[in-house]
């Protein structure tokens, strides 16, 4: 199915709903999506030596979290390589890119805030593309309230979808979760279980349970999460984008989001 324009999409969800399952059959639906992982665009420089990707490797072997400025340069890096962001304005104009590594190069401990910067100057230039072929899934980012303000100066999100599923029913996706490691491919003994019970479909080898897949360890993740979403999803729900998809299963949520992508993308 063919979209009529630009979906610029984030998924938000607990531990467990499901997020990584919609991403697959939304792509599989709708082909000019695209998925663009925050994680995988940061190991990808890090490993090709690109000047943003030694600037954060260094902050992670010094045992520090990735700077929001920072994930965000390497965001609109990669959409700028797409032709998905574009600069409007005299050509003279610095871009964002040239203008947030000077910030941060710049910039000393106790010095305005990436945020205040790129609401007086940095942001006006860009412009994201209203393409259809310009579409994509965002994940990893933004994961909190602060991160969305400054993106939306950048590549304004226009459907955010929360997913949720009751808590007992996730409690119980990780009990019966194993998990094969070296492919990652993910399997359910209640919903999605393997051939052999214990082994992978493909290779045969043994799966494993991950060491975080516990109750205790998930009631802890599933309170942060609660923390740090409610405040981004009303952010989104203030920008008019944001839908709540309710279900028991990935089977009861996938059609829901179909619908709603046919009638925002697609009519």
């Amino acid at each position: 199915m063919h979209l009529r324009k630009a979906a610029r999409v984030i998924l938000v969800g607990a531990p467990g709903v499901g997020k990584g399952t919609q991403s697959e059959r939304l792509l599989q639906r709708f082909p000019q999506l695209a998925s663009i992982s925050a994680g995988d665009l940061l190991r990808s420089n890090v490993k090709n030596r690109t000047p943003l990707g030694i600037k954060a490797e260094s902050t992670m072997k010094a045992g520090g979290l990735v700077a929001d400025d920072l994930m965000l340069r390497l965001i609109s890096s990669e959409l700028r390589q797409r032709g998905w962001l574009q600069n409007h304005g005299p050509p003279d104009v610095m871009t964002l890119s040239s203008e947030g590594t000077l910030a941060a190069e710049m910039r000393a401990p106790g010095d305005m805030s990436f945020d205040a910067f790129a609401a007086g100057r940095a942001l006006s230039p860009a412009q994201a593309s209203d393409d259809p072929s310009a579409s994509f899934i965002l994940d990893g980012y933004p994961r909190n309230a602060a991160q969305a303000n400054t993106l939306d100066g950048i590549v304004p999100i226009n459907l955010a979808v929360s997913i949720k599923t009751p808590f007992s029913v996730i409690l119980d996706r990780i009990a019966g979760r194993w998990v094969h490691e070296a492919s990652g491919r993910v399997y359910n003994t209640t919903f999605h279980a393997p051939k052999v019970p214990g082994r992978d479909d493909v290779t045969g080898e043994p799966l494993v349970q991950r060491a975080d897949d516990t109750e205790e360890v998930y009631r802890a993740r599933f309170q942060k999460f609660q923390e740090v979403s409610e405040p981004l999803l009303e952010h989104y729900a203030k920008k008019g984008v944001l839908l709540e998809v309710e279900g028991m299963s990935s089977d009861e949520i996938s059609p829901k989001l179909y619908q709603e992508f046919e009638t925002r993308f697609v009519r």
